[in-house]
């Protein structure tokens, strides 16, 4: 028997997403975000977050929809050091998935989903994008790795 893995599962629009436990610092309400120019589109800005600026990336942007509402809630991930939060419209809250659950991405799919999405699972009848976290934000965006919040 294989083993499985637990994820956060977010809801983004009609959109449901999985993101690694391991990775995941915190859930909260949205705070503030100070817009930063020149970003790309599906990155609303910088919120402070336990004392230090943290990017904010619009999951909703992210999978193609455009937003009708401000995002519900937060989820902070702590990346190879880097600090970001991801914007929902809801936590559904931590699933366990086996192995065996996770389907590679088709080959029509892996071109379009190999920069975010990892792999494809089913959870309650929903179809459920499982994420690579390493890769919703890009490198530039974060800075370099350096203490979680920003702190020096």
């Amino acid at each position: 028997m294989t083993g499985s893995r637990r994820f956060v599962v977010l809801r983004a629009h009609d959109r449901w997403c999985a993101l690694p436990l391991p990775v995941v610092a915190e859930t909260m309400r949205p705070l503030p975000i100070d817009p930063v120019p020149a970003q790309p589109p599906f990155v609303l800005g910088v919120a402070v977050i336990r004392g230090g600026p943290v990017p904010v990336v619009d999951l909703r942007r992210l999978m193609g929809v455009s937003p009708a509402s401000p995002p519900a809630r937060f989820v902070t991930l702590c990346v190879e050091g880097r600090l970001c939060a991801v914007a929902a419209d809801e936590v559904a809250g931590i699933h366990e998935l086996r192995e065996e659950a996770l389907g590679s991405l088709p080959p029509l799919l892996r071109d379009a989903g190999e920069a975010l999405i990892d792999a494809l699972a089913v959870l309650d009848r929903k179809l459920l994008l499982v994420l690579q976290a390493g890769r919703i934000i890009p490198q530039e965006v974060v800075g370099p790795a350096g203490p979680a919040g920003g702190e020096t």
